[in-house]
């Protein structure tokens, strides 16, 4: 075995960047210079993470809460509108939620229980179990919910959510009324224009709606083209948005596969490596004390190049060492295991199926997005950008 380490992941330090800036020259200046000042070769598959938020910032891809609200009664007439299923965060929907009540006379809000989409909940299974609810289809007012379960506080911003949300709309001078339910239908009670906000689900629940007759868009729609001056995202709208101020939100990014390829053809200049380039989000993974799933954003990457499609073909070690090579031992088995590794991809090799068990065909793109934002972090690590090593090596590889 002529190596010893395989997958490496660096965070690479930047300026801070702001609109306007250059941002594909300062990603390969500064992966230039960390890799000289680490003396650290490039190779051929390596691949350059960008995350999402300093590319909507260089693009100055921001909106405020007039520009939303604008744009929402651009769409419902400025009337009596249902709000469903949007997830409990501050940072990821309090300011556009500002913005929709600047665009409505009133808002009925639907919150799901227990727990938005994304993890986040309002209430435990076990005050489910307590108040005897055993059909979560049921439509609750919140005067049933409170006098079923009183005030909660997320476990860690400690805000009630219901609390938090109604005094956002009505202070922007709209008339306020929650409910809960996690059936779409329930809205229509209520009023038949509705904007859904949900993420991963959003499709189906806007054809559920549409089926039965509504004026529905999901806040994909909401800038989805600009308003007056603002930022907007022809794709995902105000999906995937994060508080930026008090009254304005950074969107996700315009054109990231066309920043991918550019950033690719730069590195391959400046290197002569094919180097694979990704934009990426939030990461895909769900964290064990708040199970909250990380995944707000509608993909983990709205750009990359061409390499990362797809996902891993890879081989199960341990089952090849308990079951195809049970009887060799030391050097021998670790051959064997290499010429089987070596030949995975021959076309005359038809491979067991248990060999791949547990390997999850993720795509590619939400693994080392994963990557990059687990190793990114989201505060103040200053490494917007990442440089992942080896990650499409094995151990056959030299």
């Amino acid at each position: 075995m002529s190596r010893f380490i395989g997958t490496v992941s660096r965070g690479i330090r930047t300026k801070i960047i702001k609109k306007g800036d250059n941002l594909a020259e300062i990603v390969v200046n500064s992966v230039m210079d960390a890799v000289a000042s680490e003396n650290i070769p490039i190779h051929d598959r390596d691949v350059i993470g960008v995350t999402e938020a300093v590319l909507a910032r260089s693009q100055g891809n921001y909106a405020n809460t007039d520009e939303i609200g604008e744009d929402i009664r651009k769409k419902f007439g400025g009337d009596h509108i249902g709000l469903i299923f949007p997830i409990l965060s501050r940072n990821r929907f309090s300011v556009c939620l500002k913005g929709i009540a600047k665009g409505a006379k009133k808002i009925t809000l639907m919150l799901s229980y227990p727990a938005d989409e994304v993890g986040n909940h309002l209430l435990t299974l076990e005050q489910l179990d307590e108040a005897g609810m055993k059909d979560l289809s049921q439509l609750m007012t919140e005067k049933e919910y409170r006098d079923k379960f009183g005030k909660n506080y997320h476990p860690f911003t400690h805000v009630d959510y219901v609390e938090f949300y109604r005094d956002l709309i009505e202070s922007e001078g709209a008339e306020c009324e929650i409910i809960f339910s996690n059936d779409p239908l329930h809205i229509l009670k209520y009023t038949n224009k509705v904007l859904t906000a949900d993420i991963h689900s959003r499709k189906r629940t806007k054809k559920i709606l549409k089926d039965a007759g509504a004026l529905v868009y999901n806040i994909e729609d909401v800038l989805n083209e600009p308003v007056g001056e603002s930022g907007y995202n022809k794709e995902y709208g105000i999906l995937g948005a994060n508080k930026s101020t008090e009254d304005s939100v950074k969107l996700f990014p315009r054109d990231s596969f066309k920043f991918a390829n550019d950033l690719q053809s730069r590195f391959k200049e400046a290197t002569g490596k094919n180097i694979e380039v990704l934009v990426y989000g939030d990461g895909a993974f769900k964290d064990s004390v708040g199970q909250i799933w990380e995944l707000a954003d509608p993909v983990v990457s709205p750009g990359y190049t061409k390499g990362l499609e797809g996902v891993p073909n890879e081989l199960k070690l341990k089952y090849l060492a308990d079951n195809d090579f049970k009887d060799l031992k030391g050097e021998e088995l670790n051959n064997a295991i290499l010429e089987k590794i070596k030949h995975k991809y021959d076309e005359d090799v038809v491979h067991n199926e248990n060999e791949k068990l547990g390997t999850t065909p993720r795509k590619l793109t939400d693994l080392i997005g994963s990557l990059c934002d687990l190793t990114s972090g989201s505060g103040d690590k200053g490494t917007p950008i990442i440089l992942i090593q080896g990650y499409f090596d094995n151990l056959a590889t030299e």
